[in-house]
């Protein structure tokens, strides 16, 4: 039996592998990317009791897959933050974008922009550019690993937020990334000498 649901209802998708789990049932709950990254694992974890046995299976993150079609990005030190506050007010969010600006790290972010949330990548945006060069490489990839997906390599002075839905991760450089023969690099910082 397959019961599905949409984007946005991932408590309620939790709430329901673990009902199906104490009714004695052999639940698999499947999600995109690695369900210990902004997916499923947390929500089902936090209701499952010590009387489920639980098994996590990792799998790629949309970070890592967005990375390895850019280049090698996350050469370095690099935060991932996602955008969206259903769950997070925006004014924790800010505060993470500015820390990961001020501390110099590749910032990858997730749930980027949504119809009804246009404006808060274009604020992230900004806040890293006042401490990047417009120079500095971003990338976009959207639905990294599926037939349809398109990979972006610009800069943060031209980046186009337009362009960008939930379906893309962004990955915005620290102020040593590059792009070196069209692709993104973040220096991994050894002095080799």
């Amino acid at each position: 039996r397959v019961l599905a649901s949409g984007l946005g209802q991932e408590e309620e998708r939790a709430r329901t592998a673990v009902a199906e789990a104490t009714a004695g049932h052999a639940v698999a709950l499947v999600g995109s990317g690695d369900a210990g990254i902004y997916a499923m694992a947390s929500p089902a974890l936090e209701f499952a009791g010590d009387d489920i046995d639980v098994e996590g299976v990792p799998g790629i993150t949309a970070a890592v897959a967005a990375a390895n079609l850019l280049g090698a990005p996350l050469g370095h030190d690099h935060a991932y933050i996602s955008l969206s506050d259903l769950h997070t007010p925006w004014e924790v969010i800010e505060r993470r974008v500015t820390a990961a600006a001020e501390g110099d790290f590749t910032v990858c972010f997730y749930n980027p922009r949504s119809r009804a949330r246009d404006w808060q990548l274009p604020k992230a945006l900004s806040v890293l550019a006042g401490h990047r060069p417009p120079s500095t490489p971003v990338g976009y990839v959207r639905n990294a690993g599926r037939p349809d997906e398109s990979v972006t390599l610009t800069t943060l002075a031209e980046a186009d937020p337009a362009r960008i839905d939930m379906f893309t991760v962004v990955v915005v450089g620290s102020s040593r990334s590059r792009t070196v023969a069209g692709r993104f690099v973040t220096p991994r910082g050894y002095r080799w000498a």
